[in-house]
Protein backbone atom coordinates (compact mmCIF):
# COMPACT_ATOMS: atom_id res chain seq x y z
CA UNK A 1 0.00 0.00 0.00
CA UNK A 2 1.49 3.29 -1.21
CA UNK A 3 2.77 5.48 2.15
CA UNK A 4 0.01 8.54 1.54
CA UNK A 5 -3.07 6.01 1.44
CA UNK A 6 -1.59 3.66 4.13
CA UNK A 7 -1.04 7.34 6.36
CA UNK A 8 -4.54 8.30 5.53
CA UNK A 9 -5.85 5.04 6.22
CA UNK A 10 -4.13 4.94 9.56
CA UNK A 11 -5.37 8.33 10.97
CA UNK A 12 -8.90 8.09 8.57
CA UNK A 13 -10.99 9.50 11.60
CA UNK A 14 -9.09 12.32 12.83
CA UNK A 15 -7.96 13.61 9.22
CA UNK A 16 -12.04 13.65 8.11
CA UNK A 17 -13.13 14.61 11.40
CA UNK A 18 -9.82 17.86 11.16
CA UNK A 19 -11.04 18.61 7.20
CA UNK A 20 -14.94 18.55 7.99
CA UNK A 21 -14.20 20.85 10.96
CA UNK A 22 -11.58 23.36 9.28
CA UNK A 23 -14.12 23.93 5.78
CA UNK A 24 -17.54 24.07 8.60
CA UNK A 25 -15.69 26.84 10.47
CA UNK A 26 -15.64 28.87 7.41
CA UNK A 27 -12.10 28.17 5.55
CA UNK A 28 -12.78 27.04 1.77
CA UNK A 29 -10.93 23.70 1.93
CA UNK A 30 -13.70 21.27 0.24
CA UNK A 31 -14.52 18.63 1.75
CA UNK A 32 -16.10 16.19 -0.55
CA UNK A 33 -13.21 15.13 -2.40
CA UNK A 34 -12.44 13.67 1.47
CA UNK A 35 -15.56 11.96 1.74
CA UNK A 36 -15.89 10.06 -1.27
CA UNK A 37 -12.17 8.84 -0.84
CA UNK A 38 -13.24 7.60 2.63
CA UNK A 39 -16.68 6.16 1.28
CA UNK A 40 -14.60 4.35 -1.53
CA UNK A 41 -11.59 2.70 1.05
CA UNK A 42 -15.06 1.76 3.37
CA UNK A 43 -15.57 -0.72 0.47
CA UNK A 44 -12.68 -2.89 1.17
CA UNK A 45 -13.17 -2.40 4.88
CA UNK A 46 -10.27 -0.51 5.11
CA UNK A 47 -11.76 2.49 7.25
CA UNK A 48 -15.60 1.71 9.03
CA UNK A 49 -18.22 3.34 7.28
CA UNK A 50 -19.97 4.15 10.80
CA UNK A 51 -17.23 5.50 12.13
CA UNK A 52 -16.42 7.60 8.98
CA UNK A 53 -20.15 9.08 9.44
CA UNK A 54 -19.90 9.88 12.99
CA UNK A 55 -16.79 11.75 12.54
CA UNK A 56 -18.44 13.87 10.17
CA UNK A 57 -21.48 14.43 12.52
CA UNK A 58 -18.74 15.47 15.26
CA UNK A 59 -17.28 18.27 13.06
CA UNK A 60 -20.30 19.45 11.89
CA UNK A 61 -21.78 19.99 15.12
CA UNK A 62 -19.01 21.36 17.30
CA UNK A 63 -18.72 23.79 13.95
CA UNK A 64 -22.39 24.94 13.30
CA UNK A 65 -22.67 25.01 17.28
CA UNK A 66 -19.79 27.89 17.45
CA UNK A 67 -21.57 29.39 14.96
CA UNK A 68 -24.50 29.03 16.01
CA UNK A 69 -23.74 30.71 19.41
CA UNK A 70 -22.01 33.66 17.38
CA UNK A 71 -24.62 34.77 15.29
CA UNK A 72 -27.58 34.70 18.08
CA UNK A 73 -24.83 37.11 19.74
CA UNK A 74 -23.35 39.50 17.41
CA UNK A 75 -25.85 38.88 14.39
CA UNK A 76 -24.69 40.35 10.69
CA UNK A 77 -21.27 41.16 12.12
CA UNK A 78 -20.85 37.24 12.18
CA UNK A 79 -21.95 37.13 8.66
CA UNK A 80 -19.69 39.83 6.96
CA UNK A 81 -16.98 37.51 8.42
CA UNK A 82 -18.36 34.44 6.80
CA UNK A 83 -19.04 35.96 3.76
CA UNK A 84 -15.63 37.22 3.83
CA UNK A 85 -13.89 33.86 3.92
CA UNK A 86 -16.26 32.24 1.11
CA UNK A 87 -15.59 32.24 -2.30
CA UNK A 88 -19.20 32.01 -2.56
CA UNK A 89 -20.10 35.04 -1.77
CA UNK A 90 -22.37 36.00 -4.03
CA UNK A 91 -24.81 33.75 -2.51
CA UNK A 92 -23.91 33.91 0.63
CA UNK A 93 -26.32 35.97 2.94
CA UNK A 94 -29.28 37.12 0.79
CA UNK A 95 -30.31 33.42 -0.32
CA UNK A 96 -29.74 31.61 3.16
CA UNK A 97 -32.12 34.61 4.46
CA UNK A 98 -34.70 34.04 1.91
CA UNK A 99 -34.63 30.58 2.34
CA UNK A 100 -35.21 30.98 6.12
CA UNK A 101 -38.10 33.33 5.14
CA UNK A 102 -39.35 30.72 2.95
CA UNK A 103 -38.95 27.39 4.47
CA UNK A 104 -37.73 28.02 8.22
CA UNK A 105 -35.45 25.38 9.75
CA UNK A 106 -35.49 23.24 6.41
CA UNK A 107 -33.21 25.15 4.79
CA UNK A 108 -30.81 23.11 7.25
CA UNK A 109 -31.34 19.78 5.19
CA UNK A 110 -29.96 20.62 2.13
CA UNK A 111 -28.15 24.10 3.34
CA UNK A 112 -24.18 22.01 3.05
CA UNK A 113 -24.85 21.47 -0.39
CA UNK A 114 -24.92 24.83 -1.85
CA UNK A 115 -21.44 26.33 -1.63
CA UNK A 116 -22.06 29.39 0.56
CA UNK A 117 -24.95 28.37 2.23
CA UNK A 118 -23.51 25.88 4.16
CA UNK A 119 -21.20 28.86 5.78
CA UNK A 120 -23.93 31.26 6.78
CA UNK A 121 -26.94 28.39 7.67
CA UNK A 122 -25.69 27.97 11.50
CA UNK A 123 -25.40 32.03 12.47
CA UNK A 124 -28.53 33.50 10.29
CA UNK A 125 -30.32 30.07 12.75
CA UNK A 126 -28.92 32.26 15.55
CA UNK A 127 -29.99 35.61 14.45
CA UNK A 128 -33.34 34.75 13.69
CA UNK A 129 -33.84 33.12 17.67
CA UNK A 130 -34.43 29.44 16.64
CA UNK A 131 -34.36 27.53 19.92
CA UNK A 132 -30.80 25.40 19.87
CA UNK A 133 -32.99 22.01 20.30
CA UNK A 134 -34.64 22.69 17.11
CA UNK A 135 -31.65 23.55 14.94
CA UNK A 136 -29.55 20.48 16.65
CA UNK A 137 -31.89 18.51 15.29
CA UNK A 138 -32.20 19.95 11.47
CA UNK A 139 -28.69 20.24 11.72
CA UNK A 140 -27.83 16.99 12.69
CA UNK A 141 -30.10 15.50 9.98
CA UNK A 142 -28.91 17.97 7.10
CA UNK A 143 -25.28 17.26 8.42
CA UNK A 144 -26.53 13.24 7.79
CA UNK A 145 -28.02 13.62 4.25
CA UNK A 146 -24.87 15.28 3.48
CA UNK A 147 -21.96 13.17 4.78
CA UNK A 148 -23.77 9.76 3.59
CA UNK A 149 -24.63 11.41 0.13
CA UNK A 150 -20.96 11.74 -0.70
CA UNK A 151 -19.93 8.15 1.44
CA UNK A 152 -22.46 6.31 -0.19
CA UNK A 153 -21.48 8.01 -3.83
CA UNK A 154 -17.74 6.89 -2.87
CA UNK A 155 -18.68 3.58 -1.66
CA UNK A 156 -20.43 2.74 -4.84
CA UNK A 157 -17.26 3.61 -6.98
CA UNK A 158 -15.20 1.64 -4.53
CA UNK A 159 -17.55 -1.79 -5.20
CA UNK A 160 -17.37 -0.85 -8.93
CA UNK A 161 -13.70 -0.27 -9.05
CA UNK A 162 -13.57 -4.31 -6.97
CA UNK A 163 -14.84 -5.84 -9.55
CA UNK A 164 -11.25 -5.17 -11.72
CA UNK A 165 -8.33 -6.61 -9.98
CA UNK A 166 -5.68 -4.06 -12.56
CA UNK A 167 -8.31 -1.28 -11.97
CA UNK A 168 -8.27 -1.52 -7.86
CA UNK A 169 -4.75 -1.83 -8.06
CA UNK A 170 -3.91 1.15 -9.97
CA UNK A 171 -6.61 2.97 -8.30
CA UNK A 172 -4.90 2.02 -4.68
CA UNK A 173 -1.65 2.89 -6.40
CA UNK A 174 -2.22 6.45 -7.29
CA UNK A 175 -5.11 7.16 -4.59
CA UNK A 176 -3.14 9.85 -3.44
CA UNK A 177 -2.62 11.85 -6.55
CA UNK A 178 -6.15 11.71 -7.59
CA UNK A 179 -7.37 13.09 -4.42
CA UNK A 180 -4.78 15.93 -4.79
CA UNK A 181 -6.32 16.52 -8.49
CA UNK A 182 -9.55 16.40 -6.86
CA UNK A 183 -9.00 19.10 -4.54
CA UNK A 184 -7.32 21.30 -6.73
CA UNK A 185 -10.33 20.95 -8.89
CA UNK A 186 -12.75 22.02 -6.47
CA UNK A 187 -10.61 25.40 -5.49
CA UNK A 188 -9.64 26.05 -8.81
CA UNK A 189 -13.53 25.86 -9.90
CA UNK A 190 -14.65 28.13 -7.03
CA UNK A 191 -11.87 30.58 -7.51
CA UNK A 192 -12.64 31.12 -11.24
CA UNK A 193 -16.07 31.50 -10.36
CA UNK A 194 -15.28 34.62 -7.29
CA UNK A 195 -12.90 35.91 -10.20
CA UNK A 196 -15.38 36.10 -12.94
CA UNK A 197 -18.15 37.45 -10.79
CA UNK A 198 -16.27 40.25 -9.25
CA UNK A 199 -15.02 41.54 -12.63
CA UNK A 200 -18.05 41.88 -13.79
CA UNK A 201 -19.04 43.50 -10.68
CA UNK A 202 -16.63 45.89 -11.27
CA UNK A 203 -17.42 46.70 -14.51
CA UNK A 204 -20.91 48.21 -13.23
CA UNK A 205 -20.75 49.51 -9.89
CA UNK A 206 -21.19 53.15 -8.51
CA UNK A 207 -18.92 54.79 -5.93
CA UNK A 208 -20.56 56.49 -2.89
CA UNK A 209 -19.08 60.04 -3.88
CA UNK A 210 -20.42 59.61 -7.49
CA UNK A 211 -23.70 59.02 -5.77
CA UNK A 212 -23.61 61.94 -3.85
CA UNK A 213 -22.91 64.41 -6.42
CA UNK A 214 -25.79 62.96 -8.79
CA UNK A 215 -28.35 63.42 -5.73
CA UNK A 216 -26.54 66.82 -5.09
CA UNK A 217 -27.34 67.98 -8.72
CA UNK A 218 -30.72 66.67 -8.84
CA UNK A 219 -31.83 68.65 -5.78
CA UNK A 220 -30.08 72.04 -7.03
CA UNK A 221 -31.24 71.44 -10.48
CA UNK A 222 -34.57 70.37 -9.77
CA UNK A 223 -34.02 67.18 -11.74
CA UNK A 224 -35.80 63.86 -11.21
CA UNK A 225 -33.17 61.79 -8.75
CA UNK A 226 -31.52 58.25 -8.91
CA UNK A 227 -34.39 55.96 -8.44
CA UNK A 228 -32.39 54.05 -5.37
CA UNK A 229 -33.28 50.38 -4.02
CA UNK A 230 -32.68 49.03 -0.48
CA UNK A 231 -31.93 45.26 -0.93
CA UNK A 232 -31.59 44.52 2.48
CA UNK A 233 -33.30 41.68 4.09
CA UNK A 234 -35.36 42.69 7.63
CA UNK A 235 -32.89 41.08 9.58
CA UNK A 236 -30.34 43.24 8.62
CA UNK A 237 -32.03 46.13 9.06
CA UNK A 238 -31.83 45.30 13.06
CA UNK A 239 -28.18 47.19 13.47
CA UNK A 240 -29.37 50.19 11.64
CA UNK A 241 -33.05 50.73 9.79
CA UNK A 242 -32.11 53.88 8.05
CA UNK A 243 -31.93 54.32 4.34
CA UNK A 244 -29.88 56.69 2.22
CA UNK A 245 -32.59 59.71 0.87
CA UNK A 246 -35.03 58.57 -1.31
CA UNK A 247 -34.26 54.77 -0.90
CA UNK A 248 -37.24 52.64 -1.55
CA UNK A 249 -37.04 49.05 0.29
CA UNK A 250 -37.83 46.14 -2.13
CA UNK A 251 -36.53 42.21 -1.66
CA UNK A 252 -34.36 41.42 -4.48
CA UNK A 253 -37.39 38.55 -5.38
CA UNK A 254 -39.85 40.85 -5.39
CA UNK A 255 -37.74 43.02 -7.76
CA UNK A 256 -36.99 40.08 -10.17
CA UNK A 257 -40.80 39.50 -10.24
CA UNK A 258 -42.01 43.12 -10.70
CA UNK A 259 -39.42 44.30 -12.44
CA UNK A 260 -41.81 46.95 -14.58
CA UNK A 261 -41.93 49.06 -11.36
CA UNK A 262 -38.07 50.07 -12.09
CA UNK A 263 -37.86 53.00 -14.69
CA UNK A 264 -36.22 53.20 -17.96
CA UNK A 265 -35.72 57.19 -18.22
CA UNK A 266 -33.34 57.73 -15.19
CA UNK A 267 -30.10 55.69 -13.15
CA UNK A 268 -31.32 53.04 -10.71
CA UNK A 269 -29.22 52.10 -8.02
CA UNK A 270 -28.98 49.16 -5.99
CA UNK A 271 -27.23 48.53 -2.25
CA UNK A 272 -27.18 46.28 0.42
CA UNK A 273 -24.99 44.90 3.04
CA UNK A 274 -23.05 41.77 1.44
CA UNK A 275 -18.79 42.18 0.89
CA UNK A 276 -18.51 43.20 -2.65
CA UNK A 277 -21.88 43.96 -3.06
CA UNK A 278 -22.89 40.76 -4.01
CA UNK A 279 -26.69 40.72 -3.99
CA UNK A 280 -27.17 44.03 -5.40
CA UNK A 281 -24.86 43.27 -8.33
CA UNK A 282 -26.01 39.97 -9.22
CA UNK A 283 -29.31 41.60 -9.56
CA UNK A 284 -27.87 44.48 -11.81
CA UNK A 285 -26.45 41.68 -14.09
CA UNK A 286 -29.68 39.93 -13.89
CA UNK A 287 -32.04 43.21 -14.80
CA UNK A 288 -29.46 44.12 -17.56
CA UNK A 289 -30.79 40.79 -19.33
CA UNK A 290 -34.00 41.59 -18.69
CA UNK A 291 -33.41 45.13 -20.72
CA UNK A 292 -32.92 47.80 -17.78
CA UNK A 293 -29.62 48.89 -18.91
CA UNK A 294 -29.33 52.05 -16.32
CA UNK A 295 -29.02 49.78 -13.00
CA UNK A 296 -25.75 49.96 -10.83
CA UNK A 297 -24.89 48.47 -7.35
CA UNK A 298 -23.64 50.75 -5.12
CA UNK A 299 -19.85 50.56 -4.11
CA UNK A 300 -20.00 49.34 -0.69
CA UNK A 301 -23.32 48.99 -0.15
CA UNK A 302 -25.04 50.42 3.26
CA UNK A 303 -21.95 50.33 5.20
CA UNK A 304 -19.82 52.46 2.51
CA UNK A 305 -22.41 54.89 2.42
CA UNK A 306 -22.51 55.35 5.67
CA UNK A 307 -18.51 55.24 6.63
CA UNK A 308 -18.44 58.06 3.66
CA UNK A 309 -20.46 60.21 5.99
CA UNK A 310 -23.34 60.56 4.08
CA UNK A 311 -26.37 61.67 5.10
CA UNK A 312 -29.29 58.25 5.89
CA UNK A 313 -32.52 58.82 6.69
CA UNK A 314 -35.26 57.36 8.31
CA UNK A 315 -37.60 55.11 6.21
CA UNK A 316 -40.95 56.93 5.87
CA UNK A 317 -44.48 55.20 5.93
CA UNK A 318 -46.93 56.67 3.79
CA UNK A 319 -48.78 55.41 1.05
CA UNK A 320 -47.14 53.94 -1.64
CA UNK A 321 -47.58 55.95 -4.97
CA UNK A 322 -47.82 53.04 -7.30
CA UNK A 323 -50.52 50.18 -7.33
CA UNK A 324 -47.78 47.95 -8.54
CA UNK A 325 -45.13 49.08 -5.76
CA UNK A 326 -47.95 48.72 -3.23
CA UNK A 327 -48.84 44.77 -4.39
CA UNK A 328 -45.19 44.19 -3.96
CA UNK A 329 -44.33 45.96 -0.51
CA UNK A 330 -45.35 43.87 2.69
CA UNK A 331 -48.64 44.36 3.49
CA UNK A 332 -47.30 45.12 7.07
CA UNK A 333 -45.28 48.10 6.63
CA UNK A 334 -46.57 49.27 3.46
CA UNK A 335 -43.95 51.62 3.24
CA UNK A 336 -42.95 53.42 0.45
CA UNK A 337 -40.29 56.72 0.11
CA UNK A 338 -42.00 60.26 -0.99
CA UNK A 339 -42.58 60.81 -4.61
CA UNK A 340 -39.50 61.62 -6.29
Amino acid sequence: MPIALAFFVHYAYLIIFLWVLVEQVGIPIPSIPVLLTAGTLSATHRVSHTYVVLAVLAACLIADTVWFSLGRRYGNSVLKLLCRLSFEASTCVSKTENYFTRRGPVTLLFAKFVPGLSTVAAPIAGQTGMPYGKFLMWDLAGSLIWGETFILAGRFFGDLAKKSAPFFHWLGHFAFFIFVLMVLGFLVHRIWKQRKFLQQVRELRLEPAELKEMLDQATASGLTPPFIVDLRHPLDYLPDPRVLPGALRIGPNELRAHSEIIPRDRDVILYCTCPSEETSAHLALQLHKMGVYRVRPLRGGFDGWKEAGYPLVDYVTETPGSDVVQQILPTSSQSAVPSM
